[in-house]
């Protein structure tokens, strides 16, 4: 997504809006990966160089993660506990991804940059999420 995609998505007045858009945007990329992942697990498996059962279980797990970030998302004012959860639970992924890399994974060149892009992605929800939990409570006090 590019800069001018992301601003567009901020564009409001209502800090509990901005929050909510980029939650859901997370539900959304989450859930779609963790579809694709239950889905295609053999075929991905192939391609990126991960067994298909641990793919089953990622997308399981994202699945049921991106639904409760999209019930968050759905709320008109986010609580900052489960957001501050869902921006922890993000930054864990982003700094296990290249942990998994070097110690548990052997994937194909394919994977191992898939694996990069999906850290980084993950890492810029966390940091978006962040400055939109901190405008909201900025505001708010």
């Amino acid at each position: 997504m590019s800069a001018t995609a992301l601003a567009a998505l901020a564009r409001t007045s209502d800090p509990h809006t901005v929050l909510r858009r980029f939650l859901a945007l997370d539900a959304v990329v989450t859930g779609a990966n963790g579809l694709a992942y239950l889905v295609a697990s053999g075929p991905l498996g192939r391609l990126i160089g991960v067994d298909s059962a641990l793919l089953l279980a990622l997308g399981a797990f994202l699945t049921v993660y991106a639904a409760g970030v999209g019930v968050l998302a759905s709320r008109a004012r986010p609580a900052a506990l489960p957001v501050r959860a869902v921006i922890e639970i993000n930054l864990a992924w982003a700094v296990l991804s290249p942990v998994a890399l070097a110690v548990w994974l052997s994937p194909t060149t394919v994977g191992a940059v898939w694996t990069v892009l999906q850290a980084l992605t993950v890492a810029g929800f966390a940091g978006l999420q962040y400055a939109a939990l901190k405008v909201r409570q900025d505001i708010s006090d």
